[in-house]
């Protein structure tokens, strides 16, 4: 009942009976638009379930834009609404579009009605059943990897080889890609994140998400909106890095106009479009100590004053905060107040950067790899060792939006069906030495119990840094106690960014 759909035509008039029984008796959202840049600007505001585009449209072509939307927004479902002449390969527009169905004009309402609600059950279907999938993975003691993948290396019939040959049709991921919304991952640290974030999401506690940038705090924000109450209201996003006071005020609390010079007219302001949804503050590390004492005002009370305006009136919003940069020195430092920094902590949620977390570099690579390959409309390429070899060596100063741009570029370059070999790679990861194959724990005349032990301290240092020198976390994943695993610390000399013993 809470679901928009977006009818996609020219002419709203031939579509308006099916829209308005649509709306009348099964009580959904429903928007117009005409071209693409109405369309897409619908979408992105992230509301949009299932979209009816019109084949005979002018001013958009239909099949290549519902294209691009299978794999930019693969979970909006996707109805073809053709002409009785049927003048496109209607067979080649359902299949490149992966339509879930298509209707003819003039639309019959109660045709129209069902076909809808039937796509939309199929949807909620599909998006329990990935959920399912989801919690039996996050339940789970080990990673559940795909059929015919080594739980040991990760290696298995659909990965390319070193010598660029590919082993099945179809390689899969090395691991079960995850996903909450549109944030995908296989780490433990990133299943626990997601765990801990849909916990926030249940509350209406504000969230603080600190990350590097580029690591998918944003993506976070969203998933947590999009699993709290508020999903049916907005998410507005204000980026507050670089703004004067003024302007950002303006675009958070409104203005009358007149208010200052350029306010040719009244702005309702993101608190008061908001209202019932959520705000995502992003770069909040970049305000003003006055903004901040604005935004202290607002969590407390709910309190919008609008520039140029006596009067106040009240907003629920549920506030989400991102920063590029750790809050808590800015504190200590005086350069952020330190009880807004704790208004703002109701759940605290740090992404790590992608160097902490390997595991998630092949799945991402795949995601991108399909994401890319299907936009450019070529045949999904696949990434050989090599590649994936490097990512892994690679520091990703850029972090996740590193690693796509550069998959980006790749997949323009490679040719259709080709296998993405190193030669595709830009020069920072060209440059990057060959992996080394050869034993790290080979003898050198060392006795077993040495090498037992330079092994155990090799492991204990690695889990130690997968987990951010946390050392109840660490300890739990090896099996110790915390006294035990402080013993070994200890015994091997061990401290926070080290990986090996000497």
């Amino acid at each position: 009942m809470d679901s928009t759909i977006l009818f996609i035509a020219e002419a709203a008039d031939a579509l308006g009976p099916a829209a308005e029984l649509l709306a009348r008796d099964l009580g959904y959202r429903i928007t117009f638009a005409g071209q693409e840049t109405d369309s897409a600007e619908v979408i992105g505001r992230g509301q949009v379930t299932l979209v009816l585009a019109d084949v005979e449209n002018s001013r958009l072509d239909t099949v290549a834009f519902l294209l691009r939307l299978r794999f930019t927004h693969p979970d909006i479902m996707r109805i073809l609404v053709v002409g009785t002449h049927r003048d496109i390969a209607l067979r080649e527009a359902l299949a490149r579009t992966a339509a879930y169905q298509y209707l003819t004009k003039p639309l019959q309402p109660e045709q129209c009605c069902l076909v809808v609600r039937r796509a939309l059950e199929t949807r909620e279907l599909s998006r329990r059943h990935r959920r399912l999938v989801r919690e039996l993975r996050l339940s789970a003691d080990s990673p559940i990897l795909r059929p015919g993948v080594s739980p040991r290396d990760g290696s298995g019939p659909g990965r390319a080889g070193r010598d660029g040959s590919c082993h099945a049709a179809e390689a899969e991921p090395h691991a079960t890609a995850l996903h909450f919304e549109r944030l995908v991952y296989a780490s433990r640290a990133m299943a626990e994140l997601c765990d801990l974030a849909r916990e926030a999401a249940a509350t209406d506690l504000p969230v603080l998400i600190e990350g590097e940038t580029g690591t998918g705090k944003e993506l976070l924000a969203r998933g947590v909106h999009y699993h709290s109450r508020r999903r049916t209201s907005p998410l507005m996003v204000q980026n507050c890095g670089g703004i004067r006071d003024e302007v950002l005020q303006s675009e958070l609390f409104g203005h009358k106009r007149g208010a200052f010079t350029g306010a040719i007219g009244d702005r309702l302001g993101l608190f008061r479009a908001a209202d019932g949804g959520t705000v995502l503050l992003d770069e909040i590390s970049e305000v003003s100590p006055a903004f901040q004492v604005s935004l202290l005002r607002f969590l407390q009370e709910g309190e919008v004053k609008p520039l140029g305006s006596d009067r106040i009136v009240h907003a629920d919003v549920r506030i989400i905060a991102a920063s590029n940069k750790p809050l808590k020195p800015l504190v200590a430092a005086g350069r952020f107040r330190e009880d807004l920094y704790f208004r703002l902590k109701g759940f605290d949620l740090e992404v790590p950067p992608l160097r902490a977390r390997p595991d998630d570099i092949p799945v991402l690579a795949e995601f991108f790899v399909r994401k890319h390959g299907g936009l450019l409309g070529r045949r999904t390429a696949r990434l050989s060792d090599e590649v994936l070899d490097r990512f892994k060596a690679y520091r990703f100063p850029g972090n996740v939006r590193e690693l796509e741009h550069e998959i980006r570029r790749m997949c323009a370059l490679a040719k259709d069906g080709e296998i993405l070999a190193p030669h595709h790679l830009s020069a920072a990861f060209a440059t990057l030495p060959e992996p080394e194959t050869t034993d790290h724990h080979e003898g050198n005349g060392a006795t077993l119990k040495e090498m037992v032990e330079r092994l155990e301290g090799e492991l204990v240092g690695r889990i130690l840094e997968k987990h951010h020198w946390n050392q109840t976390k660490a300890a739990r994943e090896l099996g110790l106690s915390r006294v035990g695993l402080a013993n070994k610390i200890k015994r091997y000399a061990l401290s926070e960014g080290t990986s090996r013993t000497e």
